[in-house]
């Protein structure tokens, strides 16, 4: 059945390729600066390479929004955000499927009871704000920049035709690989926790992993859809909002990369944490609204008596539909997936209250006695789902979000068990000999929380205990930890 359900990924990938192509290479077609041809070659060879080496850092944020924890419903959510963009690009909407998909992953939150961390998604929908903003001032400074170095030149105007031509080019390829790196995670990141593909070796030295293989057959499917139905958005976004010079959408592809690439690079992320900066926020933003906000930009630097704000509110109003469009879509089709088709959308998860994950928060700093106090009756009290527990919790703890939070990730119950049958059966990509060995050392256990698991673990050795400064060995810890939970989770049905 994994084919049949990785079909609706590869739908959404159509969708984005049909969509979102248009935001690297719209202008340089629209101003029939570049053919749509060779846009469509460069930017499919360039999202391919981006996704699948890129990729993988802002697929973690999306994970935190919601973990899709069924391939059905994995299946159901990259449908409803796929049907959700190809409406609405049929209207002649010019929609963002980073909106799309995590409308869709809060409609599965409602579905399975499972609760919207409102932090992620604040953070999410922060950026659907500062992203066009973002833009604009990119393209306003990069225009200022530019159209001062030509005058400087006194460039003949067919040396500059020249030269803008194949600054598209090159500013289109980048834009590309940044929109494979960040947007592949709305097409194929929802398949990354329950699709468990095994590693495949191209050439002696060549393997690609799990996700690099999700995110290539998202690349293709990307590429097709360019092909085939990103013409026509091309040329809405090239002149349907401002009239853009060559020189202008040399300048509107360059901020949409660089908004893009900023938000999807782990380095950059990393080198701002090294400089004592907050990280960068590694979080699928929505190309279409970085281009926009670019040509808006260009169009405000001159006046904005250019700009077409009847096709700009237009574009606007999809961008609030898309979200709840497919929240709704998702919320009803997972109903008939599961109750008329019999197909498991998501595996229950609990919350307790146990004497461990009571005596863990009484050890906590942040947890004070005033809050146990608040939330003594729920003691052992089983809540089948973290809607039902948060609601509970804050019912007793008014508005205290990380105190919630806190309590919510200690009473969250996993029952991942560690039998010597599974233990030898761990992949050797996914983790190391000296880190199985550790885990024998625990073989035959039950956690029915998975901090337990990983206080053991960092209590037998220190290549499973979290660093302090080291941000690159916990993300790769965390992975190994998803490794585990896929491989080691049970259902409280079977017991154990």
């Amino acid at each position: 059945m994994l084919p049949v359900f990785l079909s609706s990924g590869l739908f959404l990938g159509w969708s984005l390729g049909a969509n979102d192509a248009a935001n690297v290479f719209g202008a340089a077609v629209g101003s029939r600066m570049v053919r749509f041809r060779t846009a469509a070659i460069i930017s499919s060879l360039c999202v391919i390479f981006g996704a699948m080496y890129s990729g993988s850092g802002t697929a973690d944020t999306l994970g935190k929004l919601g973990e899709v924890n069924a391939l059905a419903g994995a299946f159901m959510v990259a449908f409803s955000a796929a049907i959700t963009v190809y409406l609405l690009v049929k209207a002649r909407c010019l929609v963002s499927t980073s909106q799309a998909i995590v409308g869709a992953v809060v409609g599965w939150n409602l579905f399975s009871g499972s609760a919207t961390d409102p932090a992620v998604l604040s953070k999410i929908m922060l950026t659907w704000v500062a992203c066009p903003a973002l833009s604009a001032v990119f393209s306003i400074l990069l225009y200022k920049c530019i159209a001062g170095l030509i005058r400087a030149a006194q460039l003949h105007i067919f040396t500059l035709d020249g030269m803008t031509r194949w600054g598209l080019i090159l500013a289109g390829a980048f834009g590309s690989y940044a929109l494979g790196a960040n947007n592949m995670a709305n097409v194929m990141g929802v398949f990354i926790p329950v699709a468990h593909l095994q590693p495949i070796e191209i050439l002696p030295g060549l393997t690609l992993n799990a996700t690099q293989q999700l995110f290539f057959l998202g690349g293709i499917a990307v590429s097709i859809g360019i092909f085939t139905y990103s013409r026509r958005t091309m040329m809405l976004v090239g002149g349907g909002i401002v009239k853009l010079s060559p020189v202008a959408s040399f300048v509107v592809v360059m901020a949409n990369s660089l908004v893009l690439f900023m938000l999807s690079s782990q380095g950059l992320s990393n080198l701002s944490v090294s400089l004592g900066l907050p990280p960068i926020p590694l979080v699928p933003v929505s190309s279409s609204q970085a281009t926009i906000g670019a040509i808006v930009g260009i169009g405000l630097l001159k006046g904005g008596r250019g700009i077409r704000w009847r096709s700009l509110a237009n574009i606007a109003f999809g961008w609030i539909l898309t979200p709840v469009m497919a929240a709704t879509i998702c919320f009803i089709c997972l109903f008939f997936l599961q109750n008329v088709f019999q197909q498991t959308t998501f595996q229950p998860i609990s919350y307790e209250l146990t004497p461990s994950a009571w005596e863990k928060l009484t050890e906590l700093d942040d947890i004070k006695q005033d809050h146990l106090d608040k939330i003594d009756d729920l003691w052992l009290e089983r809540f089948p789902n973290a809607r039902e527990f948060r609601e509970a919790l804050a019912y007793r703890l008014g508005k205290q979000p990380e105190v919630i939070k806190t309590i919510m990730h200690y009473a969250r119950r996993d029952s991942l068990r560690l039998s010597p049958r599974i233990i030898e059966r761990l992949s050797t990509d996914k983790l190391t000999t000296a880190e199985i060995t550790v885990l024998k050392n625990l073989s035959g256990q039950v956690f029915v929380h998975r901090w337990r698991l990983k206080d053991a673990l960092g209590e037998l050795s220190s290549l499973w205990r979290y660093s302090d400064t080291d941000v690159e060995h916990n993300k790769k810890l965390d992975a190994k930890f998803k490794y585990l939970d896929s491989k080691l989770h049970v259902q409280e049905s079977e017991g154990y």
